[in-house]
């Protein structure tokens, strides 16, 4: 099986993982099994490693205004330590991706789908002006979401960071398990938990440092079936499946998340206001 490695693979491997190939990586579909694990994010607590997902930073004096420019959403409402869902649109209002932009102090970062890395970026590329400074960070970050109604429990025993402070698309740096990392509250389980970013060298003691913390709560790993299961189960879309280049954020209910009025628009801007003319 050919395809992109996460800094957890021989781990997933060890712990029984079933490996498939998503979006140019292997990644574990499940364990135990989907139902088992759709069931403990519910009722407990587990992890996915999610570290095929994109990330890119965007610096530089116009950085703000250039995302404000190539996103649906109001990128100047975002303030340092908040995080904002949204989406870049094609010229005719297709959908390129829908995507999160975390807001830091000095720059911002997007996170994208793992299958549209390669394109987005280009396409970000392509449409750069201004003083940005565009770096993929993708390779040296893990990404793990540690989900359900246990996660706050489990994280509290491996950092000091006060989660309590920490709203609902809100995050901090922070330590975890003693290595640097940014502690989001966001998720893809339609559960309460926690999104940890941090560099590809630690993603083993990391996994390892959760596992430990978690075993009282019943904390189980989850791969890409529950995944999908859970954000089925509430409605949360997924690119290449209720949308993409053919589909217009309207259409694939995303209205709230675009934003026509917006000072200086956005790409796609006016397919998407003939769009609701045609829906109202």
């Amino acid at each position: 099986m050919e395809g992109k490695k996460t800094g957890l693979y021989e781990q997933h491997l060890a712990m029984g993982a079933k490996m498939v190939p998503f979006a140019g990586f292997i990644m574990p579909v499940n364990y135990s099994g989907i139902i088992d694990e759709h069931l403990a994010v519910r009722k407990n607590v587990g992890v996915f490693d999610v570290s095929h997902m994109g990330e890119f930073e965007f610096r530089g004096a116009d950085a703000r205004k250039f995302l404000n420019w190539i996103t649906t959403n109001n990128v100047a409402h975002l303030e340092p330590g908040g995080v904002q869902y949204s989406a870049m649109l094609y010229e005719n209002g297709g959908v390129v991706d829908d995507l999160l932009i975390y807001s830091f102090d000095d720059h911002y970062m997007m996170v994208v789908n793992a299958s549209n890395i390669d394109k987005d970026f280009k396409w970000i590329k392509d449409h750069l002006t201004g003083d940005v400074q565009l770096t993929d960070i993708s390779y040296q970050t893990t990404l793990l979401a540690v989900q359900g109604p246990h996660a706050v429990d489990v994280l509290r025993k491996i950092t000091n960071t006060p989660l309590d402070e920490i709203s609902y698309y809100h995050f901090r740096a922070g330590k975890v398990a003693e290595i640097d990392a940014l502690i989001s509250r966001t998720g893809y389980t339609g559960e309460d938990g926690f999104e940890l970013y941090f560099k590809r060298e630690f993603s083993l003691h990391t996994w390892e440092a959760l596992f430990e913390a978690g075993e009282e709560f019943g904390i189980k790993p989850a791969g890409l079936g529950a995944r999908d299961s859970l954000r089925l189960e509430v409605c949360y879309n997924l690119y290449g499946n209720d949308m993409d280049q053919t589909t217009n954020p309207i259409e694939a209910g995303l209205g709230w998340i675009v934003k026509t009025k917006k000072a200086g628009g956005f790409i796609g801007k006016e397919q998407v206001l003939k769009a609701r003319q045609i829906t109202t």
